[in-house]
């Protein structure tokens, strides 16, 4: 029979192979991973939902009267006398269960985070007051709050304008500090002691009892709590500018600090420079910084924000750790402008420059009183930061490519290839019912919890919508 069968000859059509776009889904199914390229295009997604979807103003009390915030909450904060009651920083435990904040006014409140997300879905907002963990008013300024890395317990409170930092357990049903540490008292040339206040506290993740705390005199002191109430170590700037930020690297050997006059610190906390190893005791610390960044030298050297801006030195408001690039440390700065630093090549790489406040016709008086606190989220290389002359917050696409709009070679991308998606390329403004001084985000699922000049939480996150039916 074979014999009787014609062969068929090849269709051309037939033999060419179809080009087909990779489903992105299937990619992630098979892989077991999200690629770069898609983690960013999901982020844009994540960017457009956030919306505010309630609002918790401090209307707390003390033994049946209004604490100190509540109190000071119904004076207009925005005049000249008026006295400044706002939330000053926020941070999130570990697994997102609690929300620590403190208040210009002097109040420490622990809040729990589903509640407040729970109660956001209610058509009038009321954070139910008996169900705080904790909430304390002291006369003290506050101006920052952590929880410590290694003993979720523990909950720490500084101020500009005391020389204390106080530790708290809220395992313990008291009012008072379990314990207290303090500065060292340094003398100035003319004989009188110098004052320091502390601005910011950082803990490492593998010993519960050292604590990290920049000071107002340009100092980073080091406690060890079993030994003293007094730092062990004390890293310096070689100057007394105030230092603004502190945050810790993930792996806990090296530490950074962000200047009142645009200088970022690095410090190796191993046990010193290489050079100098062989001159040094085992453990010990270089006290001088191992290396040193002046913001507005490396913003001289990207052209086109040269061309279009005066760039002039500014003081560094906040500095953070990417967590989802560790090597990328944003900086936020008085103006309202953020920034990436890449500490592996030593360059700016993303800059995101609003207009200024006065062009806005705003108020400036607020910039006097608060250091305003961005924070990134969890994923994606989102940082969300307070807008200065609006009441809102910026979302910011960060990613570490020449993808995200924010990079400073954005622009050349554009002409090399358009096959991008414009919705990749965009940040967002997100509008707010009051004025935002501090932002914090859920290390689990990314809301943001925005403090205000007002005292109030406020909730960002996707918007509440019923099923239809049943």
């Amino acid at each position: 029979m074979d014999k009787f069968l014609v062969p068929v000859k090849p269709s051309v059509r037939a033999s060419r192979t179809v080009q087909r776009l990779r489903w992105k889904r299937s990619a992630v199914e098979l892989n077991g991973r999200f690629e770069p390229k898609y983690r960013h295009y999901l982020s844009s997604l994540l960017m457009q939902s956030y919306s505010e979807v309630g609002a918790f103003p401090h209307r707390y009390h003390v033994d049946g009267a209004p604490c100190a915030t509540n109190y000071l909450s119904q004076i207009d904060f925005r005049s000249s006398m008026g006295p400044r009651q706002g939330i000053s920083c926020l941070d999130f435990d570990n697994k997102g269960y609690y929300l620590a904040s403190v208040t210009k006014s002097g109040c420490l409140t622990i809040h729990d985070f589903e509640t407040l997300y729970c109660q956001s879905n209610q058509p009038c907002s009321k954070e139910i007051e008996a169900k705080n963990v904790m909430h304390l008013s002291s006369p003290e300024q506050l101006d920052v709050v952590r929880w410590n890395v290694a003993c979720q317990n523990e909950v720490v409170c500084a101020s500009l304008k005391s020389n204390e930092i106080s530790l708290f357990d809220i395992g313990y049903i008291s009012s008072e500090p379990v314990e207290i540490l303090r500065a060292r008292q340094s003398v100035n040339v003319r004989g009188s002691n110098v004052h320091k206040g502390f601005s910011d506290i950082a803990f490492t993740s593998t010993a519960a009892t050292r604590l990290f705390a920049s000071d107002t005199h340009g100092t980073v002191n080091i406690w060890d709590r079993r030994v003293s109430v007094f730092p062990y170590v004390e890293l310096t700037t070689g100057s007394h500018d105030s230092l603004n930020s502190l945050q810790l690297n993930i792996e806990n050997q090296t530490i950074f600090g962000a200047g009142k006059h645009g200088m970022i610190y690095m410090w190796d906390i191993r046990g010193g420079r290489t050079e100098t190893g062989a001159f040094q005791r085992p453990g010990e610390v270089q006290n001088l910084p191992l290396t040193s960044f002046k913001v507005t030298a490396m913003l001289d050297k990207i052209e086109t924000l040269k061309a279009q801006s005066d760039i002039v030195t500014k003081e560094v408001h906040s500095i953070d750790l990417d967590p989802s690039c560790p090597y990328q440390l944003a900086f936020h700065l008085d103006d309202g402008w953020s920034g990436v630093l890449d500490l592996y090549n030593h360059c700016v790489t993303h800059i995101h420059c609003p207009p200024p406040a006065w062009l806005m016709g705003a108020d400036l008086s607020s910039n006097l009183f608060y250091l305003r606190k961005p924070s990134w989220l969890p994923t994606y290389s989102i940082y969300a930061v307070p807008s200065v002359p609006e009441n809102g917050i910026h979302i910011l696409d960060f990613f570490p490519d020449v993808s995200s709009p924010s990079h400073v070679d954005y622009f050349e991308d554009m002409r090399k290839s358009s096959k991008v998606s414009s919705r990749t390329r965009r940040n967002r403004s997100i509008p707010l019912s009051e004025g935002v001084t501090a932002c914090a985000t859920h290390p689990a699922n990314g809301t943001i919890i925005a403090g205000t000049e007002l005292a109030s939480l406020l909730l960002i996150s996707q918007k509440h919508e019923r099923l239809s039916g049943e």
